[in-house]
């Protein structure tokens, strides 16, 4: 994966580089731990390689008011999720 350019990972390439799980990592988003995705389509998402090359060099850049465009924490169950 060349992260030098500029342009979109989808999740399975940010997963290699973060070997964490689908549910930790949309976690970490609404934690403001990871980048928030970007809309690239009506039915798809990606992260900018530059804010995924942020993390790799200073994971204490990412805002902590991120906030992600699709997910929300529902307040019945604690961790539920949805799209």
């Amino acid at each position: 994966l060349n992260i030098d350019r500029p342009g979109f990972l989808r999740l399975r390439d940010v997963l290699a580089i973060f070997p964490v799980s689908r549910a930790s990592w949309y976690a970490g988003i609404v934690k403001g731990i990871y980048p928030p995705s970007v809309a690239l389509g009506p039915r798809s998402v990606g992260w900018r390689t530059s804010d995924i090359k942020a993390l790799i060099e200073n994971p204490s850049a990412v805002s902590t008011s991120a906030t992600p465009g699709s997910l929300e924490i529902k307040s019945k169950r604690k961790g539920a999720f949805t799209t």
